[in-house]
């Protein structure tokens, strides 16, 4: 910390106590000075040699026969008089970060320039000012916080905006020439011995945060506005002014004593958020804002803004992030409505930057952007499994966020499939032990063509067989539905049988063409057997889903079995289709449900059904 001393004479000030302070001298004083509570008793030459203001006063005090001058609004109040009175008195005054801007303050108010004398005390402290603390990155930083409680007189002397622009131009420094000494809360850190931590680029974001928030607001703007630092830093230096100022318990954040402030810290924390797309603030940091924004009841500006910046990379949110607490008048307990508007920004954005038939700069820039889309069709699926055990998401609702991912983000249902099931299990009131679900006894279930339109969205092609066997048994799906799911996985069966059969001809062939020395294969005759073999088995038998979806190969759930003896018919044709049930009859989506052996083997090719668009 840098300081500076003036005047070589001995301190002779004196401290009478009940705000009473003199100077020690054998002449007597002939004038009171009074600043606030506080009364100096002193001798009027050498206050007046230095300071205009006091020539003016004292002349007219003497007019009215009075020896009492009172100093209204005095900026430093009596200590910054004090320094300026010794300063008259030629004492030992010492100047320091700490004060130095309440005695310049304090110097201005009583007109102490070189007209009044020469190197008089405005002058020697602009010095110190401009060789010192401006050059001093800690001193810079205790300077702009004693600033605050000298408004408006350190704003029109020019001390805060040259603060503010010393401040911004050090940050923007190249790290390899900053020491940790450098910095005003670090130290020099070392993890091994001899061997000195490199500072990284956000070595001032934790120096800064001792700042008031308006003050903070000037020196981030002047930071940006300096064009020389990345967005990430700047994301970096506003999470961890989050961190340090805004409460972390709901408590505190909505109190009374602290509502507005938290609103006012908010509302300038958003709008200094970094606009482009490249800044890397964490997507979580963002979710974790917007929660807070609607906790605090933040203007509607500071939302969209929030929503704008987590809907370019929503595809890094988690689970837990999403699920945000619904304010009234919404019923559901997560604000639903908000994700899927986040959800449609982000898809939108897709497609647009799709549309544009930009060429990617490389292979991994495609990959990324793909990966992107994937993610965020998981993620929702997984979200849609959480909103399901909340009783009050209607359907409609649960439908058009289902239904905001495109098919492509989505090259497996399984995760939409446990979604259906659950909310089926919510609107009909059966318990799974959440609290949640028991509330929903008072419900009326829902409608046989509401649970057929519901699972109509989900693609029973693109269930893995754990999903296919736990759909197979499940007593909440349509009728339709379960046929759908046995209809598929026999193909899957049968055409996964011909590939073995298939595979194992081909080794026979192979087999014969080796000189009869080496060929030590099994007699073809043998390999047909077992492949004819394996082809019933197959056609028999298929996983048994459960609850846990980790069994083995069972033979099918009877009521399964019962649909799949009735309806299905393999290398036959059955009549006109007679046997369907009333479900199934009337819906044109419903699979064929007689075939022949030609279909079968004519449908391997239509197996694979995970690739994306």
């Amino acid at each position: 910390m840098k300081f500076m001393k003036l005047g070589s004479k001995p301190d002779t000030f004196q401290d009478q106590g009940k705000g009473v302070r003199y100077v020690s001298s054998e002449l007597a004083t002939d004038v009171t000075i009074i600043i606030g509570e506080v009364k100096f008793y002193l001798h009027k030459f050498p206050l007046l040699s230095k300071s205009n203001k006091l020539q003016s006063l004292v002349s007219k005090a003497n007019e009215e026969n009075s020896e009492e001058i009172q100093l209204v609004d005095f900026p430093g109040g009596s200590k910054a008089f004090e320094i300026c009175a010794k300063f008259c008195y030629g004492m030992t005054v010492t100047l320091n970060p700490y004060n130095v801007v309440a005695a310049r303050c304090a110097a201005e108010y009583l007109e102490m320039t070189e007209d009044a004398d020469r190197g008089n005390l405005i002058f020697k402290i602009d010095v110190f000012l401009n060789s010192s603390v401006f050059r001093s990155w800690k001193d810079s930083i205790i300077v702009l916080q004693t600033t605050k409680s000298l408004l408006p007189w350190s704003e029109d002397l020019k001390v805060v905006g040259r603060c503010i622009d010393s401040i911004a131009s050090k940050t923007s420094m190249d790290p390899s020439s900053i020491t940790w000494s450098y910095t005003y809360n670090r130290k020099v850190g070392t993890k091994f011995p001899g061997k000195v931590e490199s500072v990284p680029k956000d070595w001032w974001v934790e120096d800064i945060c001792e700042l008031e928030i308006d003050l903070y607001k000037r020196v981030m703007v002047a930071v940006k506005s300096k064009g020389r630092m990345d967005g990430s830093v700047i994301g970096e230096a506003l999470k961890t002014y989050a961190m340090r100022w805004l409460p972390d318990s709901i408590e505190a954040l909505v109190s009374e004593a602290h509502s507005r402030r938290n609103k006012s810290l908010l509302e300038t924390i958003i709008c200094l958020l970094p606009s482009d797309k490249g800044f890397t603030c964490p997507c979580s940091f963002l979710l974790k804002l917007l929660k807070v924004a609607i906790l605090v009841g933040a203007n509607d500006s500071s939302r969209d803004c929030l929503v704008r910046s987590i809907s370019l990379k929503l595809d890094e949110a988690s689970v837990d992030d999403l699920l945000i607490p619904a304010r009234s008048p919404l019923t559901t307990i997560y604000d639903v409505e908000l994700v899927k508007c986040l959800v449609d920004r982000f898809m939108a954005r897709e497609r647009s930057s799709r549309d544009k038939n930009i060429p990617a700069k490389s292979t991994n820039d495609f990959i990324l952007g793909h990966a992107s889309w994937l993610k965020v069709g998981k993620l929702i699926d997984v979200y849609l499994a959480e909103i399901a055990r909340d009783p009050n998401v209607n359907l409609s609702i649960f439908i058009e966020l289902l239904q905001s991912i495109p098919d492509s983000a989505r090259p497996i249902h399984d995760a939409l499939y446990e979604s259906i099931d659950i909310y089926l299990q919510k609107v009909i009131g059966s318990s799974r032990g959440n609290s949640l679900l028991q509330k929903c006894e008072e419900h009326s279930s829902l409608t046989k063509a509401e649970r057929k339109h519901l699972c109509g969205f989900m693609d029973v092609r693109k269930l893995t067989m754990d999903a296919s066997m736990h759909a197979a048994q499940n007593e909440q799906l349509p009728l339709r539905t379960v046929v759908q799911v046995l209809f598929f996985e026999q193909i899957r069966a049968a055409a996964g049988a011909q590939a073995i059969n298939h595979r194992n001809t081909d080794a026979v062939d192979w087999q014969k063409t080796l000189p009869e020395k080496q060929n030590v294969s099994k007699p073809s005759s043998e390999i047909k057997i077992k492949g004819e073999e394996d082809t019933q088995k197959n056609m028999k038998l298929v996983k048994k889903g459960s609850k846990n979806r980790s069994s083995g190969p069972q033979l099918l759930p009877s009521r399964s079995r019962r649909i799949f003896d009735k309806l299905f018919v393999v290398g036959k044709v059955s009549g006109n289709g007679k046997n369907r049930s009333s479900e199934t009859s009337g819906s044109s989506q419903s699979p064929t449900l007689v075939i022949t052996q030609g279909e079968i083997n004519s449908s391997s090719s239509r197996n694979r059904r995970h690739s994306v668009s």
